[in-house]
């Protein structure tokens, strides 16, 4: 993974449908659910003894989490947090994307949350919220956080001022790494799936990561695929540029070659620049 971004923009978007269609954008894209959903149930039945499923952090049907133990006492936490925009995907896909963290000793927690159109985006950010709350309590160490497109979004609001997670958690969340996440909801207005989404002018504002403060201290990694859409790009580009502007520490980066599905599987890889990131005595 190399550590320098530089984006540059084209012409104006014109179809903003597809400028946020990653499946189509990939080869193959039809693929990887399919082997997410066999590799995560392998990796599961691997874990059996080291695993603590479905663990509520609240009272609705999705307000659960999945926690995978270490050998040993867990060096903290990391978090990772799907995508889907918000509306798809469960973290029975996702399982097998914790082994690069555990292996360094790390305990990791995969988060569900409901989905849209059931619920919104400010009440999804709320979920989140609880179940860091929760999850806190369980495992102590600092807690690193990472999250994958809609998820990018997620715990990148987790560093907000105005997060909704209690100061003693927050306190301890040191580093976070938004893999290419959607930090300005404005241009999914113009996207048929705000019909699911339900999203307006001042939601998409005030849950903007790019639009809101950071809290003082905060460290972020944002991360992307050079082979991703542009505008996945410029999102990642958008939020270091934005909170560097309020004095937290951020880097952008790209890692060549790598779309919107491949892009995670640093995850996987103990050895690798991004689990070093999210494991290492801070990330980057």
């Amino acid at each position: 993974m190399q550590h320098e971004t530089i984006w540059t923009g084209g012409e104006p978007i014109g179809d903003f449908d597809a400028a946020y269609a990653n499946g189509a954008a990939i080869l193959d894209s039809a693929a990887y659910g399919p082997r997410w959903l066999a590799d995560a149930a392998a990796f599961r039945e691997r874990m059996a003894g080291k695993a603590r499923l479905a663990i509520p952090y609240g009272d609705r049907p999705r307000q659960h989490y999945d926690l995978f133990l270490p050998e040993g006492p867990p060096a903290g936490l990391v978090v990772f947090v799907h995508g889907g925009y918000w509306k798809g995907q469960a973290i029975a896909a996702w399982s097998h994307f914790a082994d690069g963290a555990l292996s360094r000793g790390f305990a990791v927690a995969l988060p569900e949350y409901t989905l849209c159109p059931d619920t919104t985006i400010p009440a999804i950010t709320r979920e989140i919220g609880a179940f860091l709350d929760t999850v806190a309590g369980e495992i102590a160490g600092p807690i690193r956080l990472s999250g994958h497109s809609a998820g990018g979004h997620l715990v990148s609001r987790m560093l907000c001022a105005d997060a909704p997670i209690a100061l003693a958690t927050a306190e301890r969340i040191d580093s976070v790494v938004s893999i290419s996440g959607v930090h300005d909801l404005r241009p999914l207005l113009r996207t048929e799936m705000n019909d699911v989404l339900g999203l307006d002018l001042a939601t998409a504002r005030s849950e903007s990561p790019a639009l809101l403060d950071p809290r003082e201290g905060v460290r972020l990694l944002c991360l992307a695929g050079g082979a991703e859409l542009p505008e996945f790009r410029r999102q990642n580009a958008l939020l270091a540029n934005a909170w560097h502007g309020l004095g937290a520490r951020v880097r952008a980066v790209e890692a060549p070659g790598r779309h919107h599905f491949d892009v995670v599987d640093e995850l996987l890889d103990p050895g690798s620049d991004l689990v070093a990131a999210l494991t290492g005595a801070r990330a980057d």
